[in-house]
């Protein structure tokens, strides 16, 4: 009896002994860890410091993390960091349907020591596979799911163990919440770049805007921008060509941000010199279109409208690149539209445009503006559109330029109430006056 009582003695010290060597193994593992792994280092040096961690601890082949990205619906999982220490050329492994399905649908941990034989995934293992067995875990931060962290093939014979699993599930839980804090902190990184970004580019913006309009001999020009909170690119300038000669112009550049600041930059000293060369509408926005495609990307473009006011004949000539069609104002408040011209710049080389022209009788005018009036939008998601614009137009008519730009931006603020501007609003306004004969 006596022996027999030693005997589970030994044996019960022996279980505390080896529960003990474990947990001890465990803690080492653990704190190897979280030693060598904090959030402020990259996601994708913190990824890669957990994966080895777990490929060298768990003595396995292969080891992987994939994060959940909430935006792409088709694959939601989505590799970021692979480590495979094996003899034997393993080709990286390719998540299939299954697996990704289920930790998604049950967002629990997953031991197979079976892949072939295992009811959800033989179909898709052939026989010869590299991979024999996984063990993957759930990486969760306050009940929500990031990532999964997948480890593939014991290096020696044994299976995956629970307490393989339990040291698996522990390591994800920790570093679950240093890649989603390093993610996050990445994440204020990109937002301070790119606020310090849109800081620039509305300083550019605005620079390039003249300060203030050249005063013209017999017109009445008010013009005005209104910037998106995200920095777009409306552009408007005047320019004297000579005493009798002067450019405007307002345009609408593809893209937000600094992109679109340069651009516009890009655009203004183009039409600057070439307008100063004495050529024609046609020709400045020919010459134009080709140097915005030859020295931007093909996804940047502008549209443009072009015209020169010849101040002895009261005649303004005009180029329409791919910009909302101005109208040109009579005194019984009809209107035409000025079309003549061709497609957006920097689409397409050797593009062939038109220039037509009017003659600008006293007490007419021509509204020249940006999509951002005409497609501000209310809560109800409707634009503000065309229609609003004439018949303010023609409400307003008898005011001064500066006059009915206020009027058509507060009816459009108005119009639009709390829903926050999504583009730039720009207007320009060119009236002959009453009192030139």
């Amino acid at each position: 009896m006596e022996n027999k009582n030693i005997n589970i003695e030994t044996k019960t010290l022996l279980e505390e002994n080896s529960r003990l060597k474990n947990a001890v193994a465990e803690l080492a593992v653990l704190n190897d860890v979280a030693t060598t792994i904090n959030s402020t280092q990259p996601v994708e040096k913190i990824i890669d410091l957990i994966v080895k961690k777990c490929v060298k601890h768990l003595a396995v082949e292969q080891g992987v993390v994939m994060l959940l990205d909430e935006q792409d619906k088709d694959k939601p999982l989505h590799t970021m960091i692979r480590e495979q220490q094996s003899s034997s050329n393993i080709l990286p492994y390719r998540f299939d349907a299954q697996l990704t399905g289920w930790m998604l649908k049950n967002q629990s941990p997953l031991l197979v020591n079976n892949l072939i034989e295992d009811d959800r995934f033989s179909n898709v293992i052939e026989s010869d596979a590299p991979f024999k067995s996984l063990l993957s875990v759930p990486l969760k931060v306050k009940n929500k799911m990031i990532g999964v962290l997948t480890v593939f093939n014991k290096r020696s014979k044994d299976n995956f163990s629970p307490n393989d699993q339990k040291l698996l599930s522990i390591i994800g839980s920790q570093s679950a919440q240093i890649i989603e804090n390093a993610r996050l902190m990445k994440e204020e990184q990109n937002l301070r770049v790119m606020q310090e970004e849109m800081r620039l580019a509305k300083i550019t913006q605005e620079i390039l805007l003249p300060k203030e309009l050249p005063y013209i001999s017999g017109y009445q020009i008010s013009a005005k921008s209104i910037s998106a909170k995200e920095v777009g690119g409306d552009y408007y300038d005047i320019i004297r060509i000579d005493d009798l000669h002067f450019v405007f112009c307002v345009g609408d550049i593809s893209g937000k941000g600094m992109a679109a600041a340069m651009l516009m930059a890009n655009l203004q000293a183009t039409l600057r010199s070439h307008s100063s060369k004495g050529r024609s509408c046609k020709e400045i926005i020919t010459a134009s279109n080709d140097l915005l495609y030859n020295s931007t990307e093909p996804t940047k473009f502008a549209t443009l409208f072009f015209g020169i006011i010849n101040i002895a004949s009261k005649e303004i000539t005009y180029c329409n690149a791919g910009h909302n069609n101005p109208y040109h104002y009579k005194k019984d408040l009809s209107y035409s539209e000025l079309s003549a011209g061709g497609i957006i710049l920097g689409c397409l080389p050797g593009s062939v445009y038109e220039e037509d022209s009017i003659i600008l009788s006293t007490d007419e005018m021509i509204l020249i503006y940006s999509d951002g009036i005409t497609e501000a939008m209310n809560k109800d998601n409707e634009e503000y559109g065309e229609d609003r614009l004439q018949k303010l137009m023609r409400t307003n008519f008898n005011l001064s330029p500066d006059d009915i730009i206020s009027s058509i931006i507060s009816d459009v603020k108005e119009f639009a109430a709390d829903t926050p501007q999504s583009d730039d609003m720009t207007l320009m306004i060119i009236k002959r006056n009453s009192n030139d004969r």
